[in-house]
């Protein structure tokens, strides 16, 4: 599919991963529709990207929410793109210092806004998807951002892990689901890019520790890479119920 006759919905797309993937696609000649959170610089990066970048402040996990933000990009064009890059990651061991259990709630949030904030905005992006003829053989392409996380979680990461795994054991089915309606889904696995969440969880010492770990090339990943496998991913239909591992053969330690 090519991209310069699309429209996007790209989630979480203020900043990091998601920024980079609207501009990348925007750049390409797509229209495209940023959803992020309300405080998030989503409007600002839309004005310097130009009309044919909106921004919709809202909560992947809000049913209305992302019915409206599905309505208003589908008045940008036909919406042919979901990029799924909403998320967030926090720490926490089964059992504290004191041997006290974690939070439960912690666990629900992490969970809630990367794996079920991604079925949900899926389901209501593909059947807005499913209104519009093909163009050639597809309808519609859907890309989902996980975490290597979801193969080698690290000590902490449990919460972060099981939602990023959830999501890389949705893309197989889902692309089955979704075939007959010739819709694909491919799912991304990141390594350790620079990205603002990463950073704020890291001092720079440990940004280095971890580019250390890194077999080739041996540093962080660049938000533009992720771009550029989205827009491969979007452009290659025999790319379908799969998940790419993007890290550089990176395999992360127990801490």
């Amino acid at each position: 599919m090519e991209v310069a006759s699309c429209t996007a919905l790209v989630t979480g797309g203020a900043s990091g991963l998601g920024a980079a993937t609207v501009e990348h696609l925007a750049t390409a000649g797509a229209s495209v529709l940023v959803l992020d959170l309300p405080g998030s610089d989503g409007r600002v990066l839309a004005e310097r990207l130009g009309p044919s970048v909106a921004f919709y402040p809202g909560d992947v996990r809000d049913e209305d929410a992302v019915s409206e933000a599905v309505g208003q990009a589908a008045d940008l064009g036909d919406l042919r793109i979901l990029v799924n890059c909403a998320g967030i990651g926090e720490g926490h061991r089964l059992l504290g210092p004191d041997g006290q259990p974690s939070s439960l709630e912690a666990f629900r949030r992490v969970v809630e806004v990367n794996l079920l904030g991604t079925f949900n905005t899926m389901r209501l992006a593909a059947a807005e998807m499913l209104r519009h003829e093909p163009v050639g053989e597809e309808r519609g392409v859907v890309v989902n951002a996980a975490s290597i996380t979801a193969f080698d979680g690290q000590i902490g990461q449990a919460a972060y892990s099981a939602s990023k795994a959830g999501v890389v054991g949705m893309t197989l089915p889902v692309a089955r689901d979704l075939a007959d309606k010739q819709i694909r889904v491919v799912t991304i696995a990141p390594g350790f890019f620079a990205t603002p969440m990463l950073q704020r969880r890291v001092v720079a010492e440990g940004l280095e520790s971890l580019a250390g770990h890194i077999p080739h090339p041996s540093r962080l990943g660049v938000p533009a890479e992720f771009a550029q496998l989205v827009r491969a991913i979007v452009a290659n239909p025999m790319l379908n119920g799969e998940t790419i591992r993007l890290d550089g053969a990176a395999r992360m330690p127990p801490r």
